[in-house]
């Protein structure tokens, strides 16, 4: 379902921000080939296109007027408005996705940044005008709302968003109180915003002498390669260097991180919810008890993680392991690079199991330019996948560094974007967006089909171990780590909740603590050292409202399923294909059940740790050789 209240956080939640390591250097643009940069122009020919579309866009939204007091007359006016909904979201977020777009591949650009702040203020003016949507039709009686889709078949693509709406009728404002959130959400937008352009544009990085002398800048590419580093002392020295430059500006994040909880705590009273997180999942008509379960769970498997923590240690043969270890290079290995061009052919061959058809479109992203590739100035870090182009194709905004992480990270970007387009090919615009909560399955299914695939194709055991010390990091970060920054997004805001204040202060110290129980320090499994506790400024997730949780509910899912598709099962196959064109046709459980997991049940998170205890026993194995 697309939801017809417009929030910019929301359709920036739903554009996937995906935190990609970046180990190269950033050129300038104008020097980049064409082919590896995207081509805005299949979205709007140019700017003055752009601002032509939007005075269209404008003009037409008075329209909606008409409606107001009007949708309980009949099937017809209540498919009328909706229609006339559907045709201006799809043109607000077709708008939307340019101006985001241009902006994020080169954020220096002030004209760019114009154009995002007109589509801020145009948005909210869209959730004004809209706002009297919901409580009218919450008002007319359920069995008069079932009667219209019984006698009106233009109300069909919109079953799901009507059946949901009346789902959740006692959290629904008055017309009124319905306007007053929407007004809110420009305003409500505005601690992620400023955290964007201050990480991205105006955040002063430190630099740092290495070893061997030279002198570097942690930036974001900088901090990403050197903490790679094989040199022990470079990273300890660059952990330290740049979380302390964050520690620096720790009340300035810690203040538009309490903006951020603020603005939940606001949405939450307003919809009339217990908690933050009931909040947050009820959107999705996810119950509390999946959260729950996901941080039960990995906290009562953390010997399993510590399993990896202490081969990780064996490994890089260091007496005690510390946090600024874990980024180390495991093996020789693990220095092989990947040019673009060969990462499209692995990519490529490992798609195979899920058909031509399926191969053929990620050829067209790479062929026609659907993808800005590497790194240039001013640009975005990270990467991204936006498909709210929906009459176009999907983007991916990436920065490519030639490692193993980079291929596979191209690939997960790719699921997402494979995603959007069998969607938005085979689902209305209405039903096209997938619930956030299985956003994440089809990125992490094809990073499952590409480390099998490279584990196939090599016997070196160098390779191999580093191929699976790969691996492991993706348990490593995408449960293990996405719960712990779960955890602490939970207890911050119950903390909120509880009237405590939010500071730099308080949140380095839960941070701190958070992360030293995952890690094992008083267990001696890990040395966290004290300067991690700003780590937490790093992370672009907890400005979207309990996010990062499904990453490791997403990573369980695409284990399950991924198992079923690569034991050559073609029903599976076939499942997980509807599944992906099934768009918000449905609630997120549902959905997965039908492609064939049962996400409240115990078996795929069970699944997911034999998976990744037999991938520890493969390491050992191959350690054992070398004794």
């Amino acid at each position: 379902m697309r939801s017809y209240k417009i929030s910019v956080l929301a359709l920036l939640c739903l554009g996937l921000w995906t935190p990609v390591q970046i180990t190269a250097q950033e050129r300038e643009r104008s020097k980049i080939p064409d082919q590896y940069t995207w081509d805005l122009t299949a979205i709007y020919p140019s700017a003055a296109a752009w601002r032509e579309a939007k005075q269209k866009f404008i003009n037409e939204l008075p329209a909606i007027e008409a409606y107001r007091g009007t949708l309980s007359m009949s099937a017809d006016r209540l498919s009328g408005c909706l229609a006339l909904l559907e045709h201006l979201n799809k043109q607000f977020t077709r708008l939307f996705t340019y101006a985001n777009l241009n902006l994020d591949q080169d954020m220096r650009v002030q004209s760019s940044l114009a154009l995002q702040q007109e589509l801020d203020q145009l948005g909210s003016a869209f959730s004004e005008k809209t706002a009297f949507v919901d409580p009218e039709i919450l008002a007319i009686d359920p069995a008069k709302v079932q009667s219209f889709l019984a006698s009106e078949r233009k109300l069909d693509m919109h079953r799901h968003y009507l059946h949901d709406l009346l789902r959740r009728h006692a959290h629904a404002g008055t017309g009124d109180e319905e306007r007053i959130i929407s007004a809110a959400g420009l305003v409500a937008d505005a601690p992620a915003s400023i955290r964007d352009m201050f990480v991205n544009a105006d955040f002063p990085y430190p630099e740092v002498t290495l070893s061997d002398g030279k002198r570097v800048k942690l930036d974001r590419s900088g901090y990403s390669q050197q903490r790679r580093s094989s040199n022990r002392e470079d990273r300890k020295n660059t952990y330290s260097a740049f979380m302390g430059k964050l520690n620096e500006f720790s009340a300035t994040f810690g203040a538009l991180l309490n903006a951020q909880i603020q603005k939940d705590l606001f949405y939450m009273k307003a919809g009339k919810y217990d908690s933050c997180l009931e909040s947050s999942l009820d959107g999705d008509n996810i119950p509390v008890r999946v959260f729950g379960s996901l941080v039960d769970n990995v906290n009562k498997n953390l010997d399993t993680f510590h399993r990896y923590l202490k081969l990780r240690q064996k490994i890089l043969g260091v007496s005690e392991l510390h946090y600024y270890d874990l980024s180390a290079p495991l093996a020789a290995a693990d220095g092989r690079q990947f040019t673009f061009a060969a990462a499209r052919k692995h990519i490529l061959a490992a798609l195979r199991p899920l058909g031509n058809d399926y191969v053929a479109v990620v050829k067209k992203a790479f062929a026609e330019r659907w993808i800005d590739a590497y790194p240039t100035a001013g640009k975005r870090s990270g990467g991204y996948s936006n498909g709210w182009a929906y009459d176009v194709h999907p983007y991916i905004l990436f920065n490519y560094g030639g490692e193993y992480d980079d291929m596979s990270g191209m690939a997960h970007e790719l699921g997402h974007a494979m995603q959007s387009y069998l969607a938005n090919t085979r689902q209305p615009f209405a039903t096209a967006t997938c619930p956030r909560f299985i956003a994440e399955v089809a990125s992490t299914f094809n990073e499952a089909l590409l480390i099998d695939f490279m584990l196939e194709q090599t016997k070196d055991d160098g390779e191999r171990l580093s191929m699976l010390g790969n691996y492991l990091d993706g348990f490593a970060i995408t449960i293990f780590r996405a719960t712990l920054v779960s955890e602490f997004e939970l207890r911050a805001h119950e903390m909120a909740e509880k009237g405590e204040p939010i500071t730099g202060d308080t949140l380095n110290r839960l941070y701190l603590e958070i992360v030293r129980k995952y890690y094992g320090h008083a267990r001696n499994i890990c040395v966290v050292d004290d300067d991690i506790k700003s780590d937490w400024t790093t992370i672009p997730q907890l400005y979207f409202n309990f996010y990062a949780y499904q990453y490791a509910t997403a990573y369980t899912a695409s284990a399950a399923l991924s198992e079923l598709v690569l034991n050559g099962d073609k029903t599976a196959k076939k499942k997980y294909l509807d599944f992906l064109s099934s768009g918000g046709s449905d609630y997120s459980i549902p959905l997965l059940l039908k492609a064939g997991v049962d996400m409240t049940a115990p078996e795929p998170f069970a699944l997911c740790m034999a998976k990744m205890n037999r991938a520890l026993d493969e390491m050992e194995r191959i350690l054992s050789k070398k004794k």
